[in-house]
């Protein structure tokens, strides 16, 4: 069994990649896992961009 890694947050279940990005969405920041914020503004994926479009169409 691999030895947990020492950047988990505590839960025992982190799986941290190489640039320090957790499955559950935290990141490492050098010192501690942390939450990084959402970018909202920045379309996920298709339909969220066609519904910023729609949005920026009617403002």
């Amino acid at each position: 069994m691999k030895k947990s890694d020492s950047r988990c947050c505590g839960s025992g279940v982190c799986i941290i990649n190489d640039a320090g990005e957790c499955w559950c969405g935290q990141k490492w920041d050098g010192e501690k896992m942390v939450h990084m914020p959402l970018n909202l503004d920045e379309p996920q994926d298709e339909a969220m961009q066609v519904k910023h479009e729609s949005k920026n169409d009617q403002a």
